[in-house]
């Protein structure tokens, strides 16, 4: 599994965009007002999602994996587990759900060329590549 995006919550999204685009992130999906994905230079990517209120459980980590049918299989088996099962999402990736100890959520996920370059990337200096157009 590889650690490469974090989502967390915002209750004002056009602030919250405005502020990750000034600390340097690419912003390469905005679907106002629930949804913004930016992307590092190193590729990984971190998003936003509306939530009502500060206080709901906001922050999902995201684990990549390029078979997740077989690793929820195998975490299944050593007793782990999952609110949902690896399901094919709208957007693209394959996702399955479950919390750590302490209720945190956490997503499982193949999203392939999907999670940088989905079809609705917005316009911006990175290419498919990382270079700068």
């Amino acid at each position: 599994m590889k650690l490469n995006q974090v989502t967390v919550g915002c209750v004002d999204y056009a602030r919250s965009v405005a502020f990750y685009r000034q600390f340097g992130l690419v912003q390469i999906v905005d679907s106002p007002p629930r949804y913004a994905r930016f992307e590092t230079a190193s590729g990984e990517t971190f998003s936003l999602h509306a939530v009502e209120t500060v206080g709901e459980p906001a922050t999902i980590i995201y684990f990549e994996c390029d078979h997740i049918d077989e690793t929820v299989a195998e975490l299944q088996s050593a007793g782990i587990a999952f609110e949902t099962q690896p399901t094919d999402q709208s957007w693209g990736w394959r996702e399955a759900r479950l919390r750590d100890p302490a209720g945190n959520p956490l997503c499982l996920f193949h999203g392939g060329t999907n999670r940088r370059f989905p079809p609705w990337r917005i316009n911006n200096s990175i290419s498919e590549k990382g270079n700068e157009k």
